[in-house]
């Protein structure tokens, strides 16, 4: 049961509110899109540039854009706000970094994106390419930080393998990984030896909220996270896109239903069902997408329906229905390179042992233990950057 909602300030509330002395009177540039809004859902780039006391000079878009309205994947060029008048500088077109000329004249970077726990969005990526073009210009950067919507309290899944790294792994952290963004920055600047980022910190927010916990209004985070639900399943279903499954894009329930034209839902939940996972129950279905693989072809398949999300652990059942997948019989199962940034099972997983040790018949138990002592080192390390309390300590 949800307790009931606390007032929660994100950074940019925070922002808005006090001001800070490295927004104070120096050219503003803004990596930005539609989930950086205030708690009276005004967004970032329209509250800063009518505001009086901040010099907002130039936008920054990531993956779906500024005002997003790009699809997944889709190439983004450079354009001018039509609300603001402000030039936007598309960090995912022909470049996904900042270039010198693009920074020309800004005299502070300040970054509000919505993360959602996983290692595999790439907002967390925008914001390393961020971090690296200010330190290069020696550009200060002011990242606003936001609750991360599925709690803080649990990390889980493999630490990238520094030699996967890529646009859809940027670093090496576990696939849930159990920060907020601007804890993650931190953490990245540390490891990097990169210019330690200021962080305007959350009020009210501690590390076990879940967002509905949270007075926050929930702004779908990209076009296939239209739920808090579907953000958390999110990292049970994402390794999908490098198989030949749908993973639910072109659908009312991204990433909540799986399916492909030969498979048998209602057999494939009887299989995971049987499993006894804790915090999810299956359901057989039939889906058709009208849009990303298998558009306009009906598809068998499952949702996942979380029933504790407390209990639930995403990247495990992930494993589970990845090693359902390839155990079926007749299974026409096949894992696939993505046609965005040569997306592969190795890269959203983090490595190839995923793929080996199913090859090799190994238990799913045996999967999630390769992962472990990786896994708690990160925990141990990441404890020294956290920001927020938990729990009664608020």
């Amino acid at each position: 049961m949800s307790r009931m909602p606390s007032t929660v300030l994100t950074g940019l509330d925070v922002l808005l509110r006090d001001r800070h002395p490295l927004a104070q009177d120096g050219a503003i540039g803004l990596v930005t899109n539609p989930t950086a809004v205030t708690r009276d859902l005004v967004s970032a780039v329209d509250a800063l540039h009518q505001d009086d006391r901040f010099h907002l000079v130039r936008l920054f878009g990531p993956e779906h854009g500024v005002r997003g309205d790009a699809q997944a994947g889709d190439h983004i060029g450079n354009a001018i706000d039509v609300t603001t008048g402000l030039e936007v500088i598309s960090m995912y077109g022909d470049h996904l970094t900042p270039t010198l000329e693009d920074l020309d004249g800004i005299e502070v970077m300040v970054y509000d994106l919505q993360d959602v726990g996983a290692r595999h969005y790439t907002y967390l990526s925008t914001l390393v390419h961020v971090m690296q073009a200010c330190a290069e210009a020696a550009i200060p950067l002011l990242v606003l930080d936001r609750p991360n919507p599925i709690t803080c309290l649990h990390t889980e899944g493999k630490v990238l393998d520094s030699a996967y790294e890529s646009f859809v792994g940027i670093h090496s952290i576990p696939t849930r990984h159990g920060l907020t963004i601007g804890e993650l920055a931190l953490l990245i600047a540390a490891d990097r030896d990169l210019p330690t980022p200021t962080v305007v910190r959350c009020q009210g927010w501690t590390r076990d909220q879940w967002w509905d916990e949270t007075d926050l209004p929930f702004v779908l985070p990209s076009p296939n996270l239209p739920t808090l639900d579907s953000v958390l399943v999110y990292t049970a279903t994402c390794l999908l896109e490098a198989t030949n499954l749908s993973e639910g894009r072109g659908t009312t329930k991204p990433f909540e239903m799986i399916g492909a034209p030969w498979l048998n839902g209602a057999s494939l939940a009887t299989e995971l069902n049987a499993r006894q996972l804790r915090g999810v129950t299956f359901r057989g279905l039939t889906f058709t997408p009208w849009f990303s693989k298998h558009q306009g072809v009906p598809c068998g398949g499952v949702q996942l329906h979380v029933t504790d999300r407390e209990a639930f652990r995403p990247v495990s059942t992930g494993i589970h229905l990845l090693h359902a997948l390839c155990h079926l019989p007749d299974s026409q199962f096949q894992w696939l390179e993505g046609p965005v940034f040569g997306m592969s099972h190795a890269r959203l997983y983090g490595s190839t042992e995923l793929q080996m040790m199913l090859t090799d018949g190994a238990t799913v138990e045996e999967i999630i233990a390769s992962w472990q002592p990786e896994l708690d080192q990160f925990v141990s390390r990441a404890s020294t950057f956290h920001l927020y309390p938990t729990g009664g300590q608020r």
